[in-house]
């Protein structure tokens, strides 16, 4: 199966991975295998088509996350049995991870109900996941299939510049989100590796138009670049200011954090340039909001010095880097979401012991919700949980959640006709 799936994808269209998959997963006993991938928004899961009438009969090719048993498989990233056993077959759910960005789940129906065929199902969606990864940059079949609503020139832009919305080693688990994922206008984020060090960024352009999607592309190339030279925090924020003031003349800025995390010793070093500083929560207890003497906005040109900041950082500490969208949403009544609010979600919910992005998966649902879903200003997050210096666990669930991805959840039911649980 794995063979034969591996060999075929060098040459295979993305729209023919779902019925090559379902072909070759015959060989493990499975009769039956669907792919679904989650929307921009992380709201449902869609079915990946392959030929017309390819799926069976009362397939549901759009499943919410929330209230679902496969949503359940996606947000906390283990195989769940969806189903009682049918005739001689049963069916499960498992996530489609790469690395440790969530892209879907897989629907798998087997003839085995067994450890090792619960061992090939895993496999087989890493793979899957893999090729997804693989071939999404050129693949408008999966642009399309993953957006709910028609999507900004700023998003467009934002989206395919930026690095994966997740991603974990041993060391650190990192995970974003921007919303209105459908209406960027200048919020962007980065995250970089570079042996020990992990490089932070987020950036807020001014302005709420296509100028300002191109004045934040313009400071994260100018920063990657300046970056990948060998320059420090300080002189990265000054390479970023000089981009922005040739090409506007100090008509337009952009404000940021730009920081660094060793992860040998937890040492994180940041400068700010005119952003709201960063929040360090520990022990899912108390959140500690991070002070640095700010430097103007980058493009402005002001004249006030850069002064790089540290913190000493303790196993399991999350950095919290965010823009004002989050902060200033106001609800209803004009109250605004706050930043104790923001805290205090973060807190809670890191004690209950979610993995990152679900964490922030929830966070962003709460921050629209507040909002009535409709954000007047973009509103980015973007956690890193440094786990400690050693660089040994590379089981992605487990930096996901600490669990094998075949442990099974601690309940199972039988789905209705949508996917929502019976249970």
């Amino acid at each position: 199966m794995l063979a034969g799936l591996l060999h075929a994808s060098h040459l295979m269209p993305l729209d023919a991975l779902p019925d090559k998959t379902g072909e070759l997963a015959r060989a493990a006993g499975f009769t039956d295998v669907l792919i679904y991938v989650a929307d921009l928004g992380r709201q449902e899961l869609h079915l990946l088509p392959g030929r017309p009438n390819g799926a069976p009969p009362n397939t549901d090719r759009n499943i919410r996350i929330e209230g679902t048993v496969p949503g359940r498989a996606y947000q906390f990233g283990r195989l769940t049995s969806s189903s009682l056993k049918e005739a001689a077959d049963i069916d499960w759910w498992l996530p489609v991870v790469d690395g440790t960005e969530r892209l879907g789940v897989l629907r798998v129906r087997s003839v085995y109900d067994d450890a090792r065929a619960r061992e090939d199902a895993d496999c087989l969606a890493a793979l899957v996941a893999m090729l997804i990864d693989s071939k999404r940059t050129s693949s408008d079949t999966l642009a399309r299939l993953t957006r709910t609503e028609p999507m900004n020139i700023g998003a467009e832009m934002a989206w395919n510049l930026m690095p994966p919305s997740t991603y974990a080693d041993g060391r650190v688990v990192i995970s974003a989100s921007l919303e209105p994922a459908y209406r960027i206008s200048g919020d962007v984020y980065e995250y970089a590796l570079d042996g020990p060090l992990v490089h932070l960024t987020i950036f807020d352009a001014m302005g709420h138009d296509n100028a300002a999607s191109l004045c934040g592309a313009l400071a994260l190339g100018a920063c990657r670049n300046s970056r990948r030279q060998g320059a420090d925090l300080v002189a990265n924020g000054e390479a970023v200011e000089a981009a922005l003031i040739e090409q506007y003349d100090q008509r337009r800025y952009v404000t940021g954090i730009l920081s660094t995390l060793d992860t040998r010793d937890g040492v994180l070093i940041w400068v700010n340039r005119g952003h709201h500083p960063p929040v360090i929560i520990r022990g899912n207890r108390w959140s500690s909001h991070l002070e640095c003497p700010p430097a103007h906005p980058m493009g402005s040109d002001l004249g006030l010095p850069s002064t790089v900041c540290r913190e000493q950082l303790q196993p399991g500490d999350r950095i919290v880097l965010y823009t004002d969208g989050i902060t200033e949403a106001r609800g209803s009544d004009t109250t605004e979401f706050g930043l104790e609010r923001f805290t205090d979600f973060l807190i809670r919910h890191h004690a209950d012991g979610l993995p990152v992005p679900e964490t922030l998966r929830r966070l962003v649902h709460a921050v629209l919700g507040y909002h009535d879903g409709d954000l007047q200003d973009d509103a980015t997050v973007l956690i890193c949980e440094w786990l400690g210096p050693a660089l040994d666990n590379t089981q992605p669930a487990a930096a996901l959640t600490g669990l094998p991805f075949s442990d099974p959840p601690p309940s199972t039911g039988s789905t209705t006709g949508d996917g929502s649980s019976q249970l």
